[in-house]
């Protein structure tokens, strides 16, 4: 199979996780058989060096030219006193917009080698294993915003806003997914104070007349984000508004030993976008220190969700959980004492477990 792919490595540790992202799928596509053509593009902080806008035409062109989008990280201090219009956060969220990717994939898994990584006790996090589903083209980043007044009685305005049909198709992707996985549905929201979440509340109710075999659950997000810590194995599907999404992935992320370990798909389009759920921190840029395992598995999610190549996803997924058993960390795993890996070492370490994992029986696919 062809598998056409663009490449935006993006800002700060982007590069870096991004290539290691790259190397294992070329080892999927080697020990497989499949043919890869990939493009490089900038986008965020590097496009606006390059090319002042932080989503060039051309990066635009080739994403949707592609089958998929493997993005590293954007942002950074060094575009703090840039324009709105400028900011490499406006450039991803202009790349979502226009690949009409409004569903946001998050899963968050608590690998049996890592229960030891995680600041809760072992016993709390063992089986945690959920998935967030954030809408992502919605709400309060995508409001009517301004800031307005005298400098010193300055006020700012950020405006959530959602339309039925944006909260119903999110809430349906999120009650197909559960059909696969254990059948709950916890929808977050703050029914309570605000009129978006009264009103995500009722579209979601509706809905899930259509899916009685799901269970579902509503739940106040400061409530959601406590249960998360104290009781994260009993959640399945978290849906979510764009916003909320965006802070319980990074506290899910704590909670199963490292942010770094998380991957993401953004769905909906005709292309889908991959990348990891850090940020781009630009403290640790250039330092070989990061963690590319939230690219790596993000690649794993691009082979099952934009491929359809299920042997090959479950290959880079094992292979990361051997590299892991096998007591190798990078530096946010990495207990007191322990020589950590760099990036690159990590990748390779996947890359090669990947090879060996296709000479077992029953391991080549036949795509």
């Amino acid at each position: 199979m062809l598998l056409k792919i663009t490449i935006l490595p993006g800002d700060g540790i982007g590069p870096e996780v991004t290539d290691e992202g790259v190397r294992v799928l070329e080892s999927v596509a080697e020990v497989f058989g499949h043919q890869l053509s990939l493009s490089r593009k900038d986008v965020g902080g590097a496009a606006v060096q390059s090319s002042r806008d932080p989503l060039p035409k051309d990066t635009l062109l080739a994403c949707q030219a592609s089958h998929a989008v493997l993005l590293g990280a954007v942002g950074g201090t060094a575009f703090d006193n840039l324009s709105a219009d400028l900011r490499p956060e406006k450039g991803l969220l202009r790349l979502r917009q226009e690949l009409g990717v409004f569903a946001n994939l998050r899963p968050a898994v608590c690998l049996t080698a890592l229960e030891d990584c995680s600041p809760l006790r072992a016993e709390i996090v063992r089986g945690t294993n959920l998935l967030i589903v954030r809408e992502l083209l919605g709400g309060i980043y995508f409001g009517e915003r301004s800031i307005q007044g005298p400098k010193g009685n300055r006020t700012a305005t950020d405006t959530m806003k959602y339309g039925e049909p944006e909260i119903e198709r999110i809430a349906r992707v999120a009650f197909e997914l559960a059909k696969s996985r254990r059948r709950k549905v916890t929808s977050v929201d703050k029914a309570n104070v605000l009129d978006c979440s009264r009103l995500w509340r009722q579209v979601v109710t509706s809905v899930s007349r259509d899916f009685s075999e799901i269970e579902l659950q509503h739940m106040y997000v400061d409530s959601a984000a406590m249960a998360l810590v104290s009781h994260p194995a009993t959640f399945d599907v978290v849906l979510t508004e764009n916003m909320f999404g965006d802070i319980l992935s990074d506290q899910a992320g704590g909670v199963v030993g490292s942010l770094g370990m998380l991957a993401s798909t953004s769905i909906g389009g005709p292309v889908a976008l991959y990348e990891p759920v850090h940020g781009s921190a630009p403290d640790i840029a250039g330092r070989s220190i990061a963690n590319p395992l939230g690219s790596i598995l993000s690649v794993a999610m691009m082979l099952r969700h934009s491929f359809g190549l299920q042997t090959e996803a479950a290959s880079v997924e094992s292979s990361v959980a051997t590299v892991l058993a096998a007591g190798h960390r990078t530096n946010d795993l990495a207990k007191p004492g322990q020589r950590p890996l760099s990036t690159q070492e990590m990748g390779r370490k996947v890359a090669e477990a990947v090879k060996e994992h296709a000479k077992l029986p029953g391991q080549l696919s036949a795509d």
